[in-house]
């Protein structure tokens, strides 16, 4: 009688625990899920930052080439894709270069795919290891790829776009796992 009064302590204690472990992982999942807004002090501190970013000569280069026409056509090819890249949807794409190289980098540093989307060309950056995934790809291959975020850079003639997910002929050859470095 003993040994079952004890069993069924050890059952419901063992039960009790589990249920709060799952309740712990549940409050660190919301939490970290639900960005905290920016208290009045860290939206000033970052106008400042950006104010002070913009006055340097870096921040002046930039502005310059944002209105210049070649920063007017990476923000034109942004538009042309941003639909699929805020949904998340299967863009269709054809390799034009697997070779690209930035100047004065002498292949050390990422690995760049060109490619076109409806008639503009983007940039996809890989590091090395990524990089082997894809050393199947050939110039004028059909690839469907997915992405999530694009950036501009004015030491870049493209729009830089993430290669979260690309396939060819419906078989996956690289996709990114954004488990390990919190969706980023």
């Amino acid at each position: 009688m003993k040994k079952n009064i004890l069993g069924l302590f050890v059952l419901l204690l063992s039960g009790l625990l589990f249920i709060n472990c799952e309740e712990k992982k549940e409050t660190e999942i919301a939490s970290k899920s639900e960005p905290k807004p920016l208290t009045e002090a860290q939206q000033k501190a970052n106008r400042e930052a950006r104010a002070k970013w913009e006055a340097s000569p870096d921040g002046i280069e930039y502005k310059k080439w944002q209105n210049s026409p070649e920063g007017k056509k990476v923000k034109a090819s942004h538009d042309n894709i941003r639909k699929q890249l805020q949904e998340f949807t299967t863009m269709e794409a054809v390799v034009t270069s697997v070779s690209f190289e930035r100047e004065g980098t002498k292949g050390k540093g990422p690995k760049w795919i060109l490619v076109q989307i409806k008639g503009e060309t983007y940039m996809m950056q890989f590091v090395s290891k990524e990089f082997k995934q894809l050393k199947s790809l050939q110039v004028n291959d059909k690839i469907s790829l997915k992405s999530r975020s694009a950036g501009y850079s004015n030491n870049h003639p493209y729009l830089i776009i993430t290669g979260d997910y690309i396939a060819k002929d419906n078989k996956v050859l690289f996709k990114r796992d954004l488990s390990k470095n919190n969706r980023c």
